[in-house]
């Protein structure tokens, strides 16, 4: 598998996404995919994923609230999707999810109802 065919998805609560400011937003994808990065480092795809540093390939989407993200976070769980659900804290407030990096025709699926993050 080639890094060029590998991609990661980042799924940002949209509450948030429309009410938190930006900086605080990003912090949180940041946090998620950092984690997904140290979990699953010795992944064979993530290593792939990292062969490549300039041309890592991310899809930022949006769940419209977060019973939608948990129930994404749940579906994955159920079909062994590697991923990192982020709680902000103190609030026990889950920001997104982050997806280890995957071949595309492997997780898309999961990911087709919801729309890219604007």
């Amino acid at each position: 598998m080639s890094a060029a065919k590998l991609v990661q998805y980042v799924v940002v609560n949209g509450e948030i996404a429309k009410s938190w400011p930006k900086g605080a937003l990003i912090a949180q994808c940041c946090h998620a995919v950092a984690a997904i990065g140290h979990l699953y480092a010795t992944d064979p795809d993530t290593v792939e994923y990292f062969k490549d540093l300039d041309n890592m390939h991310k899809v930022v989407l949006e769940a419209p609230d977060t019973a939608k993200l948990v129930g994404l976070g749940e579906v994955l769980q159920q079909n062994e999707v590697k991923h990192k659900v982020w709680i902000e804290q103190p609030e026990n407030l889950p920001t997104c999810i982050a997806l280890k990096p995957y071949p595309k025709e492997e997780v898309q699926k999961y990911m087709k109802k919801f729309k890219l993050l604007s």
